[in-house]
C-alpha cells in the first residue's frame, strides 16, 4: 500500500483501509511517502519503494494526492504490478494512461475496501 499511515493515524483511511484489507487475508505490504523512522507498520516491515519487493506485488494501492501521482510512476512502472488501484477521490488520467501504456491495469476514485466488502456480502 503506497502512502499507507501508521497506528497513530488508525482513525484515517490510508491505516484502517489496510487493516481492513490485513483482517481480509490479504498480504499487505506497508509503503509510506512519510514517517521515516517507521520500520514496521501493522506488524510488517516498511518497504520506501515498490520495486524491488520481494515477491513483487500483484496491486498496488494508493494513498495519494492526485498531484503527488507523477512523482510515482516510474517506482510503479519498475514494480511491474498487475493492477494499480488509486482510492476514493484518486485519479490522474495522464498518470493513468502511463500505467496502462506499460501493461498495468488502472482502477481510479474507487474504495477497494468498499468494493470488496459488496463482493464479500
Amino acid at each position: 500500500m503506497l502512502g499507507i499511515k501508521t497506528e497513530m493515524q488508525a482513525d484515517q483511511p490510508a491505516f484502517y483501509v489496510a487493516q481492513y484489507l490485513v483482517d481480509a487475508g490479504f498480504d499487505v505490504v506497508p509503503v509510506p511517502v512519510y514517517y521515516p523512522n517507521v520500520s514496521t507498520i501493522l506488524g510488517r516491515p516498511v518497504h520506501r519503494q515498490l520495486a524491488g519487493i520481494d515477491p513483487p506485488v500483484d496491486l498496488v494501492n494508493v494513498f495519494r494526492r492526485p498531484q503527488d501521482l507523477a512523482a510515482h510512476v516510474d517506482d510503479l512502472i519498475a514494480a511491474r504490478p498487475r493492477a494499480v488501484w488509486m482510492q476514493l477521490g484518486i485519479a490522474d488520467a495522464a498518470v493513468a494512461e502511463q500505467l496502462a501504456r506499460a501493461g498495468i491495469d488502472v482502477v481510479q476514485n474507487r474504495c477497494i475496501m468498499v468494493d470488496h466488502r459488496q463482493l464479500a456480502a
